[in-house]
């Protein structure tokens, strides 16, 4: 694991916001892929799940961002 670890690391140091847009667009079609072959019934507790996850994670990540804007402005 500590390997696999490293790899993500150095993977993100040596990548730009295009590198991360496309891996999010690859993994957005895997879910959507995923999506579509469940049945009925397993539907609506998959939707919640990605719902809530998608909420707890957006909202960390909007968190670094309006930081970062903070940050900017302090700048000029």
């Amino acid at each position: 694991m500590k390997k696999l670890f490293e790899l993500g690391n150095r993977y993100a140091a040596k990548s730009d916001w295009k590198d991360f847009a496309l891996t999010k667009f690859c993994l957005f079609s895997m879910g959507l892929l995923i999506g579509s072959f469940l049945p009925e019934k397993a539907k609506r507790p998959a939707r919640i799940s990605a719902g809530s996850i998608f909420a707890a994670s957006y909202s960390v990540l909007m968190k670094k961002i309006i930081l970062i804007i903070k940050e900017m402005r302090s700048e000029s």
